[in-house]
């Protein structure tokens, strides 16, 4: 066999450690009175309406727009946008074209305190006219809420408009290396390609209503109708950005007529007993396999939580440009019941080890054959789950293959559940396959781990 480094085995260890203290406690800064996340952690997941609540509201066009059903329908489906590309997926999203109007119910925010129903449904209803204009010259300034400066009324050249925000389909934060962008997703690329080429090395501003929200320069002819706006300082601007652009993307205002806040169906208690619940259940799972397959057993243990904090990753969203995923009790349980398959992968390998040094191979040996004859049929099992897990994605997510059968308020909790044994089963793949199997092995060239009790022998 060819060994693996003895110092794998540490190293591992050690970045899965410091992985599960950011990944459970996140990272934050505090200057002042102002807190800032680098890292998310568990406290920064979004919850369900099923533990915490959320909001309902009902919209309806402004200024007594009387709205057609294509135009009603064109709303439904921006709100829906905006809504799963700030990762809420626990929503329900009615139209009623023959009352012109918009029925939504969605949770908290993650950081919500204050729990106002009125301030929350800005998040996915403010709207106003975006333009796209030549330069960036403005009649005066202003200052927001947040001390910055606003640039208002656009003049001269700047008056003239290129393209409205009917053209625009998306615009989402995101990354670009290590620079906070906001990507643009155009309906028409033939228009955009017109004013990129026109205005090449030109600023071209983006204003919504009166107020000029950015001014970014034309680096480049754009043809496919994807563009990226850069010069991002943090991800709270790419976000707040990616958010005005999507709001100026209606095919007209929404006005509340009425919202208000709703009550979790399970509670905040529901899901301190499942952490419970959870927490002991892998107290007992560790006592297990320590005690059953003794070094594989304790590699099997560091490699769960591993899987466990990479699960918490996809789910928190970590790094702060990522929105959190919306966490629904069920969403839980399917967390735990990939943590279950990650034991079950560990243990068939560890069952493997141990047939193979009972059958007089040496260390080595045994350590080879064991890992080698074991994949195949953890892969075989998570390939199925995975298989089901898409499944249940398609069928219950935002893109509601058989809404019209199983009914939209069905989205959020299966959706939830789908996802996250997903990423449950891939952590495994990372960790109960591919860490544990390197980690065995390098262990099995550490001196003081050579030893045939160790790997599940009677001698030593």
């Amino acid at each position: 066999m060819k060994r693996v480094a003895k110092p794998v085995f540490f190293i591992l260890a050690i970045l899965i450690l410091v992985l599960s203290y950011f990944a459970t406690f996140g990272l934050h800064t505090q200057y002042g009175d102002i807190d800032t996340t680098i890292i998310k952690g568990i406290g920064d997941i979004r919850w369900g309406i099923d533990i915490r609540g959320g909001v309902e509201a009902t919209f309806k066009p402004a200024d007594g727009v009387d709205a057609t059903d294509e135009e009603i329908e064109a709303a439904k489906a921006i709100i829906e946008t905006r809504l799963v590309s700030s990762n809420i997926t626990d929503y329900e999203l009615y139209a009623d074209p023959s009352s012109n109007r918009i029925i939504v119910r969605f949770p908290w925010k993650e950081d919500e305190t204050e729990f106002d129903a009125k301030s929350a449904i800005e998040e996915i209803s403010a709207t106003a006219e975006l333009t796209f204009r030549p330069g960036n010259s403005y009649t005066s300034t202003d200052i927001n809420a947040e001390g910055e400066t606003v640039y208002k009324t656009p003049k001269g050249d700047t008056e003239t408009v290129l393209m409205d925000g009917s053209n625009v389909e998306s615009a989402q934060a995101g990354l670009d290396g290590t620079e906070y962008v906001v990507q643009l997703k155009l309906k028409d690329a033939s228009v955009f390609q017109d004013i990129t080429t026109k205005y090449l090395n030109q600023v071209v501003s983006i204003w919504l209503d009166d107020e000029m929200i950015t001014a970014p320069t034309v680096s480049a002819t754009v043809t496919n109708g994807e563009a990226v706006i850069n010069g991002m300082k943090n991800a709270e601007e790419a976000q707040n950005l990616a958010t005005k652009i999507n709001a100026g993307a209606l095919p007209f205002k929404l006005e509340t007529t009425s919202f208000g806040s709703v009550s979790p169906t399970l509670g905040e208690s529901a899901l301190v007993a499942m952490a419970y619940a959870a927490v002991v259940a892998l107290i007992f799972m560790a006592i297990f396999l320590i005690v059953m397959y003794r070094l594989p057993g304790f590699i099997a243990v560091i490699t769960l939580l591993g899987q466990l904090s990479l699960s918490v990753v996809a789910v928190s969203g970590f790094f702060t440009v990522i929105p959190s995923f919306t966490m629904t009790l069920p969403g839980i349980a399917g967390m735990i019941l990939s943590i279950g398959m990650g034991a079950d992968a560990n243990i068939i390998t560890a069952e493997r080890i141990r047939e193979e040094i009972r059958a007089g191979k040496t260390i080595d040996g045994a350590v080879i054959a064991g890992t080698k004859g074991s994949f195949w049929a953890i892969f075989d099992g998570n390939v199925t789950v995975i298989i089901v897990s898409i499944i249940l994605m398609l069928v219950f997510g935002p893109v509601n293959i058989l809404s019209g059968i199983f009914g939209p308020s069905t989205t959020g909790t299966i959706y939830s559940f789908g996802y996250t044994l997903l990423v449950g089963v891939i952590a495994n793949f990372v960790m109960g396959v591919g860490a544990s199997r390197l980690m065995v092995k390098s262990a099995s060239g550490i001196k003081l781990f050579r030893k045939k009790w160790l790997f599940g022998g009677a001698g030593k």
